[in-house]
């Protein structure tokens, strides 16, 4: 029988940390850009023989653009934002793509997990306490938005049942 001992109280009791989603793997970057060049270099090429050199630059430069726009794309990526549940905290910390971060902290007991659904069909997810309310999983989709409400829903209610008993 393995007895740990007491919980530490700063221990946690919830934690998820929310990435934007980036449907295409390294790999498969790397497919299409080959892909894309290759179509690119052989158009170029035809119309080279053609005699119109020029437009070959041009796609060169449709592939180097492609190329900047997904590495861009990639470098946003790095944004996430970190949840965690304490028994005594509510922790989120957002980081941007550029390593800048801004930590909020909440009281378990007293924050509310606000989730609106907009007429478009679109939601949003906001952390609600003594008046203030602060945004945060914009780097979801919807339906992960949704997921993740009830998910936090539920933690807090827990922390906040152990809290009492």
């Amino acid at each position: 029988m393995n007895d740990s001992g007491p919980q530490s109280p700063d221990a946690s009791v919830f934690r998820a940390i929310l990435h934007p989603h980036r449907s295409l793997s390294p790999r498969g970057f790397l497919i299409l850009m080959l892909a894309i060049g290759s179509v690119s270099f052989v158009s170029g090429m035809a119309f080279l023989l053609m005699g119109a050199w020029p437009v070959m630059g041009f796609f060169g430069l449709d592939v180097l653009l492609i190329y900047v726009a997904f590495k861009l794309n990639y470098r946003a990526a790095r944004a996430y934002e970190l949840v965690e549940l304490t028994p005594s905290t509510l922790t989120l910390r957002q980081v941007s793509a550029s390593g800048k971060s801004r930590s909020f902290e909440f009281n378990p007991y007293w924050v509310r997990v606000l989730f609106t659904e907009r007429p478009d069909g679109g939601n949003h997810l906001r952390l609600a306490s003594h008046g203030r309310e602060l945004e945060f999983g914009r780097l979801l989709n919807d339906e992960e938005r949704r997921d993740f409400a009830g998910a936090l829903r539920r933690a807090l209610d827990d922390s906040r049942m152990s809290f009492s008993a």
